[in-house]
């Protein structure tokens, strides 16, 4: 029995190694494979650089359904980046290389890869050989594509399937939202919650943490923020600025009604070089009307006064007396002046007028003689502006950023600030001194920059609300989203002429001079000085490129610049540049560069989905604390579809600026974008605050933004938080930061409960102190879709409280020391 049991061990055994061979034969995988490369020819290859493997040649299997491995970066988002007919090779050096053509007139691009996933900066030479190859066409989907075959190992497809796979994975993860909470969370009780701080592991963090990004898009500045009711007050609009469209003009926004008088633009004997074009009147009997129609009208408010100023001469010596007045639609004189213009040469006249009504109108300049007139830089400017600054800023929107109180602003722009192409690069000289030499330009986003609101403006403001300045300057290269017009120094791949670069960084250098230098020793620290300024604005911080492609080209630039500001302002903290994403090579590549020159400071940038800020709640927790350079997130917002600000976007940014605070101590700043936005004119959403004429609109995001901003600290209490639902999902959809303002020694409780049910919680605050046994309470709560306001209210707290917070709410408990009022 014992021999008949081990025989039919032995058989068994065999018959397991048998089968499992067999089952081994029919699965297993090649040791290589053919790899066809290919971009898709119906959309110019937009969609990047795709794959298909095969065994025979004719049977082609897709790697990734419609995925692109590599993507062109050349010229403008959307459909001017093409990869037209790609050619891939392996070199002997055992690096990848793919080779495409831009377009029938740019050259080529190339980048390399050792695996085909992770790419190097892309290059863009005029001509290379590369290019040239033998292409194939095979049948993929059922569709047939140009491309080229490598026999490559099976390993090499197996981890483009696998990083196909994985980023399928994150995407489901990155698309969860709490509109579909109902669904995923079908019967969820209330949940118990207890957050217990532990001040003994407090650490000091950023006292600079939450602040305001300013970018002229959504006409934020010109009929925004700027406080200046005339458009086109300079005649200075040109067909450029959008572009060719010829209506988009010198003459745009105003008209001539009337007879026996012509309306003319001239560009002889300007008041300025930098303002070429004025108005030419010839009047050969009076009656006739020039009308401006401001910026969807010029709103005015009853009682109050405005000033009306204009550059004006009469050639011929002949004084004409104008007549100024603002109509509304009904023809209804809502206020009006006069004033004579008596010299040959350019003179300003000034006067005030005060408005007799409530309502939104129109300009009328009136001439009351015959004779020739020649008119530039009509303005209208309410007087009461924010805090009564001459050519200041509009005091409703002012104040409702002011409300924030943002530790920094950043200003220009993004974009704007290294603009569309070389020659629209922001230079921040052409905005400082009188307006009439002030140097306009063409906006990014497609309209007019009049400069008014310039660095003097910028700067004047941060003092003004106790914010920061932070300026951001090119790096000798323009914007990665700029056009390319036939020449590659014009586009985002080209820079600045080395034979240029020394003026460059100079100007650079110049601007912390105007900003910081002696306003008697030092040359631009006396023309800040002469524009109603003496003492230094006390600049800290220079951003550095914005969102760039970090090619050879933007790192030899960058930096000479850092390099330059590094020897002669030490002091100086420049944020430096990792690209416009928080992940693929201008990050990596962005990074690598930090930290070979030893960057005080990276800007990160991320528009991202409620999914994708609930599942990179670490995202900071895992920065390498031993790393000099610190983080700047100065745009981030949460994208739905439709684009809209609710309570769902409100409460994700909320949740993550948690966990932003808990890494207070390397994420030095962060700022939402875009900031504003004018009703009619809106070219990017969502953004914080939208606005028009006479009202402003705060969406949700802004009242978590206000709430962060009002209620900020310099010390982090860590805090372990202990739910009675164990669920993982559960668990990321509520978060507390708790902080300490040591200036007034508050203790402030943030508690965001991103859930659909009551979250009960238990705040244990032993160890911090003896407090008040009341606090201010503010909670945001609603709905998904809901844009509610937050309430406000008092609390009754204790060493050890409780407090219940509503089913989607971010809750803010601001908790005073026993001996405070």
């Amino acid at each position: 029995m014992r021999k008949l049991f081990l025989f039919l061990v032995v058989l068994f055994l065999s018959f397991q190694q048998v089968t499992l061979a067999a089952i081994k034969e029919m699965t297993s995988t090649p040791d290589s494979v053919y790899l066809f490369s290919f971009a898709t020819s119906g959309d110019d290859g937009r969609s990047g650089l795709r794959f298909a493997w095969s065994m025979d040649k004719e049977n082609w299997f897709e790697v990734g359904r419609n995925y692109g491995y590599l993507r062109c970066d050349y010229s403008r988002w959307g459909a001017q980046k093409k990869m037209l007919d790609p050619y891939l090779k392996h070199s002997p050096a055992g690096e990848w290389i793919c080779t495409w053509k831009l377009n029938d007139r740019d050259g080529y691009g190339q980048s390399t890869s050792k695996d085909l996933i992770n790419w190097t900066s892309q290059k863009y030479p005029r001509t290379t050989s590369d290019f040239d190859g033998t292409r194939v066409k095979a049948v993929v989907a059922g569709e047939e594509h140009k491309g080229t075959i490598n026999r490559v190992a099976w390993t090499l497809v197996d981890g483009l399937n696998k990083n196909y796979d994985w980023n399928q994975y994150r995407n489901s993860l990155y698309g969860e939202r709490p509109v579909q909470d109902g669904e995923r969370f079908t019967g969820l009780k209330p949940v118990k919650a207890t957050v217990t701080v532990q001040p003994e592991r407090a650490k000091a963090i950023s006292d600079v943490l939450l602040g305001a990004f300013f970018e002229d898009i959504n006409y934020s500045a010109d009929g925004g923020l700027y406080a200046e009711l005339i458009q086109n007050r300079d005649f200075e609009y040109d067909p450029s600025d959008r572009e060719g469209d010829k209506n988009w003009n010198s003459t745009h926004s105003w008209t001539l009604k009337g007879d026996k008088t012509t309306f003319a633009i001239n560009t002889t004997d300007p008041i300025h070089a930098n303002n070429p074009h004025y108005a030419v009147l010839n009047v050969e009997r009076p009656g006739a009307t020039l009308e401006n129609t401001g910026f969807d009208g010029i709103a005015l408010n009853v009682g109050e006064k405005y000033d009306f100023s204009i550059f004006a001469r009469v050639p011929q010596g002949k004084s004409n007396k104008l007549q100024v007045r603002l109509v509304d639609g009904e023809g209804n004189i809502c206020g009006e002046t006069s004033l004579t213009v008596s010299s040959r040469q350019w003179k300003t006249y000034k006067t005030v007028i005060t408005a007799k009504a409530t309502a939104d109108t129109r300009l009328e300049i009136i001439p009351q003689s015959a004779g020739e007139l020649n008119l530039d830089m009509i303005s209208l400017f309410p007087q009461h502006t924010f805090k009564g600054r001459k050519n200041g800023l509009r005091k409703d929107l002012a104040q409702v950023l002011a409300d924030i109180h943002p530790r920094f602003i950043r200003f220009p722009g993004g974009c704007v600030a290294h603009g569309d192409g070389l020659k629209n690069i922001y230079q921040w000289k052409n905005t400082v001194g009188p307006l009439e030499a002030r140097k306009a330009q063409r906006n990014l986003w497609g309209y007019h920059q009049s400069m008014g609101l310039g660095y003097f403006e910028y700067f004047q403001f941060c003092e003004d609300i106790g914010a920061e300045p932070l300026p951001v300057l090119a790096a000798g290269v323009p914007c990665q989203n700029s056009a390319c017009h036939g020449d590659l120094r014009g586009g985002q791949q080209g820079g600045i002429p080395m034979s240029e670069m020394g003026a460059y960084i100079q100007d650079i250098l110049d601007l912390i001079e105007w900003a910081n230098g002696d306003a008697k020793k030092t040359k631009w620290g006396k023309v800040r000085a002469e524009a109603g300024h003496p003492k230094p604005f006390n600049l800290k911080y220079i951003g550095i490129g914005n969102e760039d492609l970090i090619t050879d080209i933007f790192e030899e630039r960058f930096t000479m610049i850092f390099n330059a500001i590094k020897e002669k302002y030490p002091e100086i903290i420049v944020v430096g540049t990792v690209g416009p994403f928080n992940e693929g090579t201008d990050y990596v590549e962005g990074w690598k560069l930090a930290d070979k020159l030893g960057v005080p400071m990276v800007d990160e940038h991320y528009y991202q989905t409620p999914g994708w800020f609930l599942n990179n709640q670490d995202f900071y927790d895992k920065y390498d604390r031993s790393k000099k350079t610190k983080v700047y997130l100065g745009e981030y917002a949460t994208h739905i579809p439709g684009r809209k600000a609710n309570i769902e976007t409100a409460l994700t940014e909320a949740l993550y600026l948690a966990t932003l605070e808990r890494n207070g101590d390397v994420v030095h700043m962060t700022s939402y974008a875009p900031l504003l936005a004018k009703e009619g004119h809106t070219q990017w959403n969502p953004d914080l605050i939208y606005f028009n004429n006479r009202e402003v609109k705060p969406t949700t995001g802004y009242y978590v933004q206000k709430l962060y901003g009002q209620n900020a600290g310099n010390e982090y209490l860590p805090s372990k938080i202990t739910l009675d639902n164990k669920d993982d999902k559960v668990q990321k959809r509520f978060a507390s930061s708790i902080v300490r303002d040591s200036a007034s020694g508050d203790v402030i409780v943030k508690l965001v409960n991103l859930l659909p049910v009551e979250v009960n919680t238990h705040v244990d605050l032993s160890g911090i102190g003896v407090i008040q046994p009341s606090a201010k309470r503010t909670v945001l709560t609603g709905k998904p879709a809901d844009t509610p306001l937050p309430v406000e209210d008092t609390v009754e707290v204790a060493e050890q409280f409780d407090c219940q917070l509503p089913a989607y709410s971010f809750t803010v408990i601001r908790i005073k020391k026993a001996n405070e009022k």
